[in-house]
Parts: structure tokens; C-alpha cells; sequence
């Protein structure tokens, strides 16, 4: 686990802080210290990067900023730029640096492997892939004790789709809108926000119902989500009943009569809380009814927990126990690997068993590599008691974070559990009307200026996502939090 001292005198640390290329800021406390020094940059120079980018890159990938980041270096929860700039990672690599940057163990995992075995086909014998088997299937519960291995979140979601379809002989699925769920030609069928699909024909036997939002969604109210915070709306729920809950599930129900064969389900997918829509909680419940209802139409459920599991929740290792739901299969990426290529489909041997009617077989899904890798995080996981920190360091984050929404107009939501955070940036409270797109650049990149990296997400880039590594600390919130509100500030005199 990282040391880190937390300066406490600004005076003494602040000539220290600046040379790390920060705006000086009286707001604003020095960065949490570390004993880590990286080495100098020695790659092909800003600009250069900034050529090939353009000349021999996709033209549809996204980067991050007005002036992006070079990042050459990475440690724990720091990253370090081209120019030996620091900052606090709070997006994780898009929540897939599970244990820390560049871990120990992990990394002493994959050295070990290489200097043994890179890659041999699954067809033949190697001890890592059947030991690593075994370990995560340890840690789910139920008969969920099968597992495929692949390479990414997206080829475990067109997995999980042929068993299903296989398994029920049934084609239709059910998503919820403003999920993700991958965008590969099949995947994206299952991901329901535009900014992710392509004009071309696919999604076939793909539904999408209601997302159960019960902040910007048509109902919700102050204690429907499972969460430290709630919504500022009202409600006149009972105490232990959702009338949000009750509501959103007659749409489902509605989807079901309307859009589907009677009673031929194949499926139904939903992550615990979704991640790339803006980390949406659903109202206390709603799962559990979805999953009875889907299992009542001769469907099988199926738990995205590519950025909600391995404890990144806090109070469950996997984000569908939060919800009190046993999921037929599950999907896992991202945090399974801190940043190695590799994810998994587990399920029953039931529904497995559909696999053996043709040949299956996935080239580097499992490989010696990336196997050794995912035994290491799992063991990671459970030294450093990442899950205890996704709990503690969340719900502490979370807390202050609610006195940002309370002291800010642009800060209409947090929400979210364990070190899985949002902030909905709102341009009005009352009508919660997206904040405009310029303006929320100029927050998250005031933040970047300050040392901290923030994702964005939901249907219009107005959300501020917080998914650091499980290893980040209460001074690193403090740091964080300084930074943030150093940048609500400067917008609030913008607009005055």
C-alpha cells in the first residue's frame, strides 16, 4: 500500500506544490505527498504524439481535454505526465485500475509468468488458467461456478448473449435505456445511449424499458437508493415502500406485453449501477422484482459487473448482492485485470453445458498471462482490504460531497456507494436541465489544472464520474475535494 503524508502547513509545502505545475490557490492544500519518484520521460515529444494520433489513430476515439495529457508513468493512484506533472487519478482508466497503478504484486505476477510461459492455446494444459479458475469462482455465490474467459467487457456481453439465446431458445432481451453494455455490432444493440450507436442495422431482438432513474427520471423521491445520499425530491413513500419502485417496474411490465413474444424471454441485462450513463442507482428493489418478473417470462438474468465488482461497491464484493438478486450469468472485465486484458463470463454449469454444441474457443482468452494477472488482483484485493476502502473512502467522499450539491446551484445530484461516485452537473435545480457542455469542461478542466482527473458520463457529458483505485486515502479525498470546489467557485463567478 502507498505511504502518504498529508502536509497540513500550506506555507511550508506551497513553493513544493507549484513546481508541479499547479495554479496557485489559497483554496487549494498541497497534494498528498509520495515516495515514489518516477523516471524522466523519455518518448517521442508532445507534438509528435499529437501527429500520430491524428495520422494513424481512429478518428473515433475520444480524448480527454482541451490540451490532453501525455501520461508516462503511473503509481498506485498517481499518474505522472511527459513533463513530470502529478495527479490524483479519480477515473481509474475508465474504472479498470482496480488495486493501483502498477501494483506490486501484480506486476511481480506478470514478470514472473513472462520469464515461464506468454502463450500457449487452451487446448492444451497450463497450471494458471485452472488455478485461476478456481479462485474466482470461489468468490461468487450460488452454482455460479462455470467461467469463460475472454478479453474485454464487450466480447463477455456477446457471450452472455449466445448462452442466453441458447440456454431459453428464446431470442428476445430486455436492457434498460442509458445503460452500456459494450459497442461491438452486437453489444450495441444492448447499450441505449445514442452517443454510442452507429446508423447501421442491428439490436435485433433487443428492448430497451424505462431506465428507473429517480433523479431525473418521471418519479423518484428522498430515500429510494441505496446509497449514503438520496435526491433532494420529495416524496410521500411509506416508510419501506417505493412508490418510484412500483411505477417503474409496471413499465417494465408494459415492455414485456407490448414488445415481446408472451412468455419467451431470452434475457435480461442490467448493470448493479450504471456506469458510463452516470453511475444511475435504481430505487431499492427494483432489481429484485425485474429479475422475478424475467424469470416468470422464461428469461434468465444476467449482472454487468464490468465496472461494479471485485468490491468496488464497499458493502458487497459484487454489485448484484447489493441488490439482493442471484443473477444466472455473469459478466466481469476492467477491474479483473487493473488494466491487463482479460474478462469472464461466469455461469451455471447448466447453462454452460449449451457451449458444447459446437466447437467454442477464444484465442488469448485465459492465456498463462493473463491469468497470472487476475490471481494477483484478487489476491490484491483482499491485502489491501480494498473492499473495506471502497466503503470507508466512499461513503467519507460521499458525505462531503453532499455539501458541495448543498452549498453550489450547478451541483444538482451525488450518488452513488463505495468508491463508485457521481456528480450531476445541472444548469437549473428545479427543472434539472443538463448544465451545458462548455461549462462543464471548464470545471473538469479546471480540476485537471489543480492535479485531479475526473471521468465524464450520461446521455449528455454532464456528469462528473469518480472511480479511483480502491487504494486512495481520506487526505486524497481532502485533496480532491479542495480542488473541486476551488473549481465550482470559479465557475460560480463566471456566472454572477
Amino acid at each position: 500500500m502507498l505511504s502518504v503524508r498529508f502536509g497540513r502547513d500550506l506555507s511550508k509545502h506551497l513553493a513544493k506544490w507549484q513546481c508541479y505545475g499547479m495554479r496557485a490557490s489559497s483554496t487549494i492544500p498541497p497534494m498528498p505527498r509520495t515516495d515514489f519518484v518516477p523516471p524522466s520521460y523519455q518518448g517521442p515529444d508532445y507534438e509528435k504524439v499529437k501527429q500520430i494520433r491524428k495520422a494513424n489513430l481512429n478518428p473515433g476515439l475520444l480524448t480527454y481535454y482541451r490540451n490532453p495529457i501525455l501520461v508516462h508513468q503511473g503509481h498506485m493512484q498517481w499518474l505522472w505526465d511527459d513533463k513530470g506533472k502529478r495527479y490524483l487519478d479519480l477515473f481509474a482508466g475508465i474504472v479498470t485500475v482496480s488495486v493501483g497503478h502498477c501494483h506490486p504484486k501484480v506486476t511481480e505476477a506478470v514478470i514472473s509468468q513472462v520469464k515461464k510461459l506468454w502463450h500457449t492455446t487452451n487446448i492444451y494444459l497450463h497450471p494458471e488458467i485452472h488455478r485461476y479458475a478456481e479462485k474466482l469462482t470461489a468468490k461468487l455465490p450460488g452454482n455460479l461456478k462455470n467461467v469463460y474467459f475472454v478479453n474485454s467487457g464487450s466480447e463477455a456481453n456477446d457471450m452472455a448473449i449466445l448462452m442466453a439465446r441458447l440456454y431459453t431458445k428464446s431470442f428476445d432481451i430486455i436492457t434498460l435505456r442509458n445503460a452500456y453494455h459494450g459497442a461491438s455490432p452486437t453489444t450495441m444493440g444492448l447499450t441505449a445511449l445514442s452517443t454510442w450507436r452507429y446508423s447501421v442495422p442491428g439490436g435485433f431482438g433487443m428492448q430497451q424499458t424505462m431506465n428507473p432513474d429517480v433523479y431525473r427520471g418521471p418519479w423518484g423521491g428522498k430515500a429510494c437508493r441505496d446509497s449514503p445520499i438520496q435526491t433532494d425530491r420529495s416524496c410521500d413513500c411509506s416508510e419501506g415502500h417505493c412508490q418510484a419502485c412500483d411505477m417503474y417496474v409496471d413499465q417494465l411490465e408494459d415492455t414485456l406485453r407490448h414488445s415481446t413474444p408472451k412468455g419467451r424471454i431470452a434475457a435480461f441485462f442490467a448493470e448493479p449501477i450504471q456506469g458510463v450513463g452516470g453511475t444511475v442507482q435504481y430505487p431499492k428493489n427494483y432489481l429484485k422484482r425485474a429479475y422475478d418478473i424475467i424469470h416468470n417470462n422464461g428469461g434468465i438474468c444476467i449482472a454487468d459487473e464490468v465496472q461494479t465488482g471485485f468490491g468496488r461497491t464497499g458493502t458487497h464484493y459484487w454489485g448484484f448482492q447489493g441488490h439482493g438478486v442471484m443473477p444466472d450469468i455473469v459478466t466481469m472485465a476492467k477491474g479483473i485485470g487493473n488494466g491487463f486484458p482479460l474478462a469472464a463470463v461466469v455461469t451455471t454449469p447448466e447453462i454452460a453445458s449449451v457451449m458444447s454444441q459446437a466447437l467454442h474457443f477464444n484465442t488469448y482468452g485465459g492465456n498463462p498471462m493473463a491469468s497470472a494477472v487476475g490471481s494477483a488482483v484478487l489476491d490484491a484485493v483482499e491485502e489491501d482490504n480494498c473492499q473495506q476502502i471502497s466503503h470507508e473512502v466512499g461513503t467519507y467522499f460521499l458525505n462531503k460531497l453532499a455539501k458541495l450539491r448543498d452549498q453550489y446551484d450547478v451541483v444538482g445530484d451525488v450518488r452513488g456507494k463505495g468508491l463508485m461516485i457521481a456528480l450531476e452537473l445541472v444548469d437549473n435545480k428545479v427543472t434539472r436541465k443538463a448544465l451545458p457542455v462548455d461549462q462543464v469542461n471548464d470545471i473538469w478542466e479546471d480540476c485537471k489544472d489543480n492535479g485531479v482527473l475526473l471521468g465524464k458520463g450520461g446521455l449528455y457529458g454532464h456528469v462528473l464520474r469518480i472511480k479511483p483505485p480502491m487504494c486512495i486515502t481520506k487526505q486524497d479525498v481532502e485533496f480532491a475535494m479542495a480542488v473541486m470546489a476551488n473549481a465550482f467557485e470559479s465557475h460560480k463567478n463566471k456566472r454572477q
